[in-house]
This record gives C-alpha cells, sequence and structure tokens, in this order.
C-alpha cells in the first residue's frame, strides 16, 4: 500500500476538523458581533464566593475551598470508579466484589474522619 493510499484514509477525519474549527470560529465571532456588552451591577456584583469580580487576582483564598474541592474530587473518582465496576460486575467475580468493597470501605472511613473532623461543615 503505497503511503499516499495510506494518507487519503485520514481526509474525513481532517474534513470533520476542519468543519468542526469552522463552526466553533464561526459561532464565536458571531456571539462576539451580535452579543450586548452593557453589564449591570448584578452582573458585576460579586456571586457566590463573596470576592469581588474585579479585584486583584492574587487575593489569597479561604484554605476551606481547597478542603471542599479536594473532597469532591475524591468523592467524584469514586463515582467514575462505580460506573465501570457496576457494569464489568458479572465478569469479575467475587474478586471484583471484594476489591470494590475495600475500596469503598477506605473511602468510607475517609469520609467519616473528614466529617468528624468539621471539614464538611461551613461557618
Amino acid at each position: 500500500m503505497a503511503p499516499a493510499d495510506m494518507l487519503i484514509e485520514y481526509l474525513p477525519i481532517l474534513v470533520f476538523l476542519a468543519v468542526a474549527g469552522g463552526i466553533a470560529v464561526l459561532m464565536v465571532a458571531a456571539s462576539l458581533i451580535v452579543g450586548k456588552r452593557n453589564p449591570d451591577p448584578d452582573k458585576l456584583a460579586a456571586y457566590e464566593c463573596g470576592f469581588d469580580a474585579f479585584s486583584d487576582a492574587r487575593s489569597k483564598f479561604d484554605v476551606r475551598f481547597y478542603l471542599v474541592a479536594i473532597l469532591f474530587i475524591i468523592f467524584d473518582l469514586e463515582i467514575a470508579f462505580l460506573f465501570p465496576w457496576a457494569i464489568s460486575l458479572g465478569e469479575i467475580g467475587l474478586f471484583g466484589f471484594c476489591s470494590m468493597m475495600v475500596f469503598l470501605g477506605v473511602l468510607t472511613v475517609g469520609f467519616i474522619y473528614e466529617w468528624k473532623k468539621g471539614a464538611l461543615d461551613w461557618e
């Protein structure tokens, strides 16, 4: 098989990428052209975190923000491991079931520890 024949097989992928890129650029350009640029005071107000929307970007955050983010990542990864395990449970048998129970047990112990330490309480 000639190199040109092998490269022609990638043509549909290149066409797809070109069309997708063109549509993305078109949408961004359309939103810049058509969109209104008159934010009201509510839009410029601080949202959820309590910090001003346009202040120094190097301001310090409370450590609780990082703690909540880390806890979210931990439990989000737990769910990411549960879906494939639940789908393949019939194939992996008792060993896979016991392994996941140990995994969930460790996460549960960690969750209870965090709960008892008060890391989940927001003052």
